[in-house]
């Protein structure tokens, strides 16, 4: 009887929660999923990002270097999307750029100082934004990752854009990270913002809602955000201190249909039972962050990155044996928007060109090995990319009105196609394509510390050689990769 009641409650819980899901699913609101590993979670003291990125429709996504400028004029100006016009600086950093054309809000990036960002749609509850000529959306990550040395650095220039400008999305987190210091930048339509650290023994995960919940921007070691973020609730209505007790960011600014999204309940809920001590109902209160069950290796990250609800009762595909884990209408974490997945792996012992490196799976984490490329890569394999860095940054907002004709022999679509051919036949062809894929994967991490040692060697001596050799090793791992899809 209490395992038919428990069972009742369960369907009961999802049937509600997917009623909530089927209103808002077809929005594109609910893309992307990210974790923070701070230092001292992870086994040998690496800060890591790990992220999911989603996006609807056909999609490509190009990978280009982009080099270090250091000849911009007082004179010159960046003219954001919707007009408004910023001053630009005269050295702007060199970084690995993954660009998905059209979107304004699904691209990465690392710099040369080993800085990484990417970004989580979080639907906010402000209807009265504050925006100057239309605001800030596609440029403030792209304009951190030029002028930022630090991640912290990162999250004060975006603080100051924001109350300067506005910002034009309903809301959304940034998952920032350095190789000392991992924070979540979310920010609010119009002029509000606020950013926590993630305390160095924790992981804190991130689907598409609010997380950070207790503010404290008296403790500027850990919180950072805009001195009025408890106010302007209070002047809203949405935040009641007499009644609520302390102030609660997640819940005084977020979409309140938002919070009870079984899509982003359940990957947030199945993440961080993979990873913390502690295991949770699908109704707990989950926290900002937590201490991991052990320190964390990439291969943790990688897993969790490829989840689909496996030993759960959410889990659809019977253990990939019956049935598409990605046709399910509860999103997972590894699902069929997704365009890429990464972990950043970021360490200041070793010299920035082999010490930040990101691990990356195109298209679907599921179905590919995850590839390293290092920061020293000075270029990528050809057909890539559409266009040249300069190009595709002038372009990135025309329409595509022929998929077809635009990624014409974009050696991208081999990770899509490879995707999409699976998917047909999921539980024929899975097992196969997750064997290989894991061969060589761990043949890749198996000769990680033997390499990059030989790599620190050799800087020391010859910095451009080991640059050079940094590169043609990325790119012949990437080529592997490639001619695993065929």
């Amino acid at each position: 009887m209490l395992y038919f009641i428990k069972n009742l409650y369960l369907l009961t819980f999802i049937f509600t929660s997917f009623i909530t899901f089927s209103q808002t699913f077809e929005e594109s609101e609910f893309n992307c999923f990210s974790i923070l590993v701070a230092k001292e979670a992870t086994v040998d003291g690496s800060v890591m990002l790990a992220h999911n990125e989603d996006d609807w429709g056909n999609r490509v996504v190009n990978w280009y270097t982009v080099p270090r400028e250091t000849q911009h004029l007082q004179k010159d100006s960046i003219q954001l999307r919707r007009g408004h016009k910023i001053a630009q600086i005269q050295n702007t950093n060199s970084y690995l750029w993954l660009e998905i054309p059209e979107l304004e809000f699904s691209d990465s990036y690392i710099n040369e100082y080993g800085i990484v960002i990417a970004s989580d749609a979080c639907r906010s509850r402000e209807d009265k934004p504050e925006l100057v000529n239309g605001g800030i959306g596609y440029w403030l990550r792209r304009l951190l990752i030029e002028r930022a040395k630090t991640a912290r650095e990162a999250v004060e220039i975006a603080g100051k854009l924001v109350e300067t400008i506005g910002y034009v999305s309903s809301g959304r987190t940034y998952c920032i990270a350095d190789s000392q210091e991992t924070w979540m930048l979310s920010v609010v339509q119009g002029k509000h913002w606020v950013a926590q650290r993630i305390p160095d023994k924790h992981v804190a995960i991130i689907p598409n809602y609010y997380t950070i919940t207790n503010v404290d921007l008296t403790d500027s070691a850990n919180f950072l955000g805009s001195k009025d973020l408890v106010e302007y609730a209070v002047k809203r209505e949405w935040y009641n201190p007499e009644m609520d007790g302390a102030f609660n960011f997640r819940k005084a600014y977020s979409n309140q249909n938002n919070l009870q999204n079984i899509g982003n309940k359940a990957r947030l809920w199945v993440s961080i039972n993979a990873l913390s001590k502690k295991q949770y109902a699908i109704d707990d209160e989950f926290p900002f962050s937590f201490v991991p069950k052990k320190k964390l290796l990439l291969e943790d990250l990688f897993s969790v990155l490829r989840n689909h609800y496996e030993g759960t009762e959410f889990e659809l595909s019977n253990k990939n044996k019956t049935t598409n884990p990605h046709h399910q209408k509860i999103m997972s974490v590894c699902s069929s928007t997704n365009q890429y997945g990464f972990v950043a792996q970021l360490r200041n012992w070793m010299p920035s060109v082999v010490g930040n490196v990101l691990w990356i799976a195109p298209k679907r984490p599921c179905t590919q090995a995850f590839i390293p490329i290092y920061l020293g890569i000075s270029s990528l394999p050809d057909q890539l990319a559409v266009s040249d860095f300069k190009t595709a940054l002038a372009e990135h907002f025309i329409k595509i009105d022929d998929f077809k004709a635009y990624s014409k022999k974009h050696r991208y679509l081999l990770f899509d196609k490879k995707a999409k051919q699976i998917d047909e036949n999921y539980e024929y062809l899975i097992r196969e394509q997750q064997e290989r894929t894991l061969k060589f994967e761990k043949k890749l991490l198996k000769r990680q510390h033997r390499f990059e040692k030989k790599i620190s060697r050799c800087y020391r001596n010859n910095p451009k050689l080991a640059k050079k050799k940094v590169s043609n090793y990325s790119k012949k791992q990437l080529e592997r990769a490639i001619k695993n899809t065929q």
